[in-house]
């Protein structure tokens, strides 16, 4: 996929969660530093009840992400998932992620968040 043809870059971008529902450990707290290259996103993420967590997947031409996630809580557990980000873009508004995620690991259930830009990292490839 050629690289123009995404509706925006995450490539050092920073996010927060503004909601979540209650299965989920991702807090308002947590801070994720995102990258991209080409359709490929990763990210990495901690704060809150998370130690420390990366995720990996890619972006579609509608600007969807499509990713897998795993972090380590403060409770010492090895938490896996899926997530499928939808964006929200509004004319003079922060870039928002609309999360339908599921666990992997524990009970497998299913949740909604939604996370919103924060900021740019700088001096970073």
């Amino acid at each position: 996929m050629p690289k123009n043809s995404f509706p925006f870059n995450l490539h050092n971008k920073q996010f927060r969660s503004s909601s979540n529902t209650a299965n989920g450990e991702v807090t308002a707290a947590t801070r994720f530093h995102y990258r991209q290259r080409d359709q490929i996103v990763w990210a990495t993420y901690e704060g809150g009840q998370i130690l420390f967590g990366t995720l990996s997947g890619f972006m579609n031409e509608k600007g969807e992400l499509n990713f897998h996630y795993q972090h380590q809580n403060l409770s010492g557990e090895f938490m896996t998932g899926k997530c499928l980000s939808i964006p929200e873009i509004g004319e003079g508004q922060p870039l928002r992620f609309k999360e339908y995620w599921q666990w992997t690991t524990g009970d497998q259930s299913k949740g909604e968040s939604l996370i919103e830009e924060i900021g740019v990292m700088k001096n970073e490839e």
